[in-house]
């Protein structure tokens, strides 16, 4: 299940990314994880998105990239332990990182 961090953000856990979702504009950016990288050079620009699904039973999730849904990207979000990659441990990124990423927006 995505966590809210914070009012209008969803944030999902991948097992090399942290994902930043702003509900409000429809906009997600990707955070790259356990890279010696300063913030902005981890991360991609924030992008539009047309409609987010997460799926619980395989931890799934698919962003919608155009308006009609022909462009699709898909991720599975980390868990412990994790089918996708097969570690019991997630990298980490802080939650001033996070923050730091989310006042981006501003």
């Amino acid at each position: 299940m995505p966590n809210h961090d914070g009012k209008d953000y969803i944030v999902l856990e991948s097992c090399n990314s942290t994902w930043l979702f702003n509900e409000e504009k429809w906009e997600f950016k990707r955070v790259l994880k356990g890279l010696d990288l300063d913030n902005n050079s981890a991360s991609t620009e924030w992008r539009k998105y047309f409609g987010l699904e997460v799926d619980d039973e395989s931890d799934a999730f698919v962003i919608k990239l155009n308006e009609s849904g022909s462009r699709l990207l898909r991720a599975w979000q980390h868990r412990d332990p994790c089918k996708q990659c097969g570690y019991t441990e997630t990298s980490e990124i802080s939650l001033a990182e996070i923050k730091d990423q989310l006042r981006e927006d501003i």
